[in-house]
């Protein structure tokens, strides 16, 4: 080998070194600077539902902890998928960060073939923040006062016995169809643009059937206004011990839980997404995350990004298989 071809290998291995080098500095820079602006958190559905409510919970939390307000933009619309489709377009710098849904990662895929968005490819996972199993609730008027009366009442009025859910496509959707296949009965769908108003629907008796988190309803049924009847976990819920699970109610199978997590744009830098992890968990690990959690029914489920990652890929194939399996389709 001359040296002419040597030098030209070495300066190609310096100028290779020498990039990457820089490009490590200005990262690490970016890292030790960020955040130095206000930082936007997107909640895909209105104010009043359980992501509102745990969302504005860790803008919160995350303001504390970075010294830059951290504020909340709901943005709802067509099952939490409009504010996805936000949250994936918008620049992967840091300051825009997204409320990610079992319903925008799972089943609005499941059911949606031409998303603007992907639910592994578009975003970079920071955290998972809690898990919470569903409850079906029913208006205070149906007459049914048990899950098993519920089905039976169904069955004996095909299609009269309305359910809500936060639109078409969403985790509430897909679940409402699975207890539909479940239990074998016909339930009419009413889609709404978000939980909030779908449950005030419920309470106000527009409709009589919601399967959906405890979180906002637990109110209402401690008032007597609303009528929870079995919780779709494998164990009963702490906060309501008498409420027996959907199996021992005599559904056996049917179980059904809500994850949330926080999410950035894709090519948001390592870096970045560590520092948002790190007080991601810091806040989760604070009596007061754990109090207000505990009192609104949900289990804290902190992360490590590769860890939330892996949650989204399977549970992209256990709502695909489920959505193909129920023969479930949008309407």
């Amino acid at each position: 080998m001359t040296r002419r071809i040597c030098r030209r290998i070495f300066r190609r291995i310096f100028r290779s070194v020498g990039g990457a080098l820089l490009a490590l500095a200005a990262s690490s820079a970016v890292a030790q600077t960020y955040p130095v602006k206000p930082i936007k958190l997107i909640v895909p559905f209105p104010p009043g539902g359980a992501t509102d409510i745990v969302g504005r919970l860790m803008a919160q939390k995350l303001s504390d902890g970075l010294g830059q307000q951290v504020f909340v933009e709901n943005r709802a619309g067509a099952a939490g998928v409009i504010g996805a489709e936000a949250a994936a377009k918008s620049p992967a710098d840091g300051y825009t960060i997204f409320f990610g849904t079992t319903g925008t990662l799972s089943s609005a895929p499941a059911l949606q073939r031409n998303l603007a968005y992907d639910p592994i490819k578009s975003f970079a996972p920071i955290s998972i923040l809690t898990n919470a199993p569903v409850v079906v609730v029913v208006n205070s008027a149906v007459p049914a006062k048990s899950l098993r009366e519920l089905i039976d009442l169904a069955k004996s009025q095909p299609g009269k016995l309305t359910y809500g859910s936060a639109g078409v496509g969403h985790f509430l959707h897909v679940a409402g169809e699975a207890f539909k296949a479940a239990a074998g009965v016909d339930l009419f769908h009413v889609p709404y643009k978000g939980a909030g108003p779908a449950m005030i629907d419920l309470v106000g008796g527009r409709i009589d059937v919601m399967i959906d988190t405890i979180v906002p309803y637990t109110p209402h049924v401690q008032s007597g206004k609303l009528r929870a009847l079995a919780v779709a976990h494998s164990r009963r819920l702490s906060r309501l011990p008498d409420l027996p699970t959907a199996a021992e109610a005599g559904l056996p199978g049917y179980e059904f839980s809500a994850w949330f997590g926080l999410l950035a744009p894709a090519g948001t830098s390592n870096e970045i997404v560590r520092r948002l992890n790190s007080e991601v968990l810091k806040a989760m690990a604070t009596q007061e995350v754990l109090d207000t959690l505990a009192k609104l029914g949900l289990e804290p489920s902190g992360s490590s990004p590769d860890q939330y990652s892996a949650l989204i890929v399977a549970e992209g194939a256990k709502w695909s298989r489920l959505v193909k399996t129920a023969g479930i389709k949008l309407e």
